[in-house]
């Protein structure tokens, strides 16, 4: 018979957390700010804790310059929340493909003391729910030696990898706040939803779908109405979703792993999104290191993987995860899903994005940027598609490869890509 477990202060859970310890801070839309706050109070008795963790939301308190003898953020992901920190020196980067994430865990790479998660309160049974963050929380609390669960009655209780026993816990403390939430639907531009057309023309009936975050994987979604039998395997999803999946354009008949279930790793969006997926049988949240590895992806034909990135240049190679030397994001689940997807039978991998920046900078680029690093090689793509159309770079020389992506670049810009084509392949 469950034993319902005794709720404590957050100082005293936080006592758990030892100098020289390494801890797990879950992220997304369950970043336990509040733990995190609490967490930066103890500094003065800590000394070089090491914090892991993907995409955290909001203030995490512990980057900050005052706790760097307490504190060593040592990040898989950089969001906005530690950018500037990893920028200043006062965090750092490990580039790692999401789907190995937990290896590194389960391997020792990274051996984890604590981890610290947010989690629906128990039910009848003692289960709580790692919610809309299973990514690599499972195989975190799976291989840490002690958990600290900040029990948030608003986080959903989600079907999948997502159970874990109240008994697991160390220490448990209850705070009820709301959970991160994002508007990708701000951020629309009549560019965004050009391309979110573009994209939307490639996928046929019955494609199961990954799309990555961003305004341009829910602007390719509200493209997608009029479409039937599609699927979704992806390792996030936000508020795009509902109305597909309500309107059964969404249902995954056709899947051939996982049928009747939308799999994902982990969800970001809205409140309305997080109430649509408490107790939603429709949906699975698994474990990052399933969802992720190529080789299940691609058991899926007509697999359709929509990646955003920073630039690109006149090859094929995809920067997406930083600007020059500065670290803007991470490697990500991009490559996963973008070889999966050239495997799926039927697949079609597709890097989007608009063809500049918000001040005007191509996008597509003759070279890219000094010290800009390659998250997807151009031997890996296939499809890039801006507002200006479509290019098809699989099975194309350098040159053919050029003149497509000189294509679709902003007008204004193609002259200078085609001087920079002349001067690097003598033809244009």
């Amino acid at each position: 018979m469950y034993t319902p477990v005794k709720y404590v202060s957050p100082s005293e859970a936080l006592s758990i957390i030892e100098s020289g310890n390494r801890i797990f801070i879950h992220g997304s839309a369950h970043t336990p700010t509040y733990l995190l706050k609490h967490l930066a109070e103890e500094a003065p008795r800590l000394r070089d804790v090491e914090a892991v963790f993907i995409t955290v939301y909001g203030d995490i308190y512990i980057n900050q310059p005052q706790y760097k003898d307490s504190f060593i953020v040592n990040s898989l992901f950089v969001s906005d929340s530690i950018r500037a920190s990893v920028r200043d020196g006062y965090a750092d980067y490990i580039p790692t493909f999401l789907s190995e994430i937990p290896d590194l865990f389960k391997r020792n790479i990274l051996p984890l003391d604590v981890a610290l998660v947010t989690v629906s309160p128990p039910d009848q049974h003692g289960y709580c729910s790692l919610g809309v963050s299973v990514d690599i929380a499972r195989s975190a609390v799976n291989c840490t030696k002690k958990i600290i669960a900040l029990v948030n009655p608003n986080a959903p209780r989600t079907h999948g990898d997502s159970l874990i026993h109240s008994s697991r816990f160390d220490a448990m403390v209850y705070h009820d706040a709301p959970l991160h939430t994002t508007d990708y639907g701000e951020k629309f531009t009549a560019d965004t939803v050009k391309i979110g057309e573009n994209v939307a023309s490639l996928i046929d009936d019955g494609c199961t779908l990954q799309m990555g975050i961003g305004a341009i994987p829910d602007a390719v979604l509200k493209c997608l109405t009029n479409h039937k039998n599609l699927g979704v395997h992806t390792e996030m999803c936000s508020d795009g979703i509902i109305d597909l999946v309500e309107k059964d354009v969404i249902n995954n008949r056709l899947k051939k792993i996982h049928p009747n279930k939308t799999v994902s790793s982990f969800a970001l969006g809205s409140q309305k999104l997080y109430q649509y997926l408490n107790d939603n049988p429709s949906f699975a949240f698994l474990d990052i290191d399933y969802v992720n590895d190529p080789h299940v992806i691609r058991r899926n034909p007509k697999m359709i993987a929509i990646n955003s990135a920073i630039e690109i240049d006149i090859t094929g190679q995809v920067c997406a995860d930083t600007i020059g030397t500065m670290q803007y994001s991470g490697v990500g689940g991009q490559m996963d899903f973008i070889r999966g997807a050239s495997l799926s039978e039927g697949g079609k991998p597709i890097i989007a994005i608009p063809s500049r920046t918000a001040k005007g900078i191509s996008r597509i680029a003759p070279t890219l940027k000094l010290g800009a690093d390659v998250v997807t090689t151009r031997a890996h793509v296939h499809y890039v598609v801006t507002e200006y159309g479509i290019a098809y770079l699989f099975g194309k020389n350098l040159r053919q490869r050029a003149k497509a992506l000189i294509g679709i670049a902003h007008p204004d810009d193609r002259e200078m890509l085609e001087q920079a084509c002349f001067e690097r392949f003598k033809i244009f």
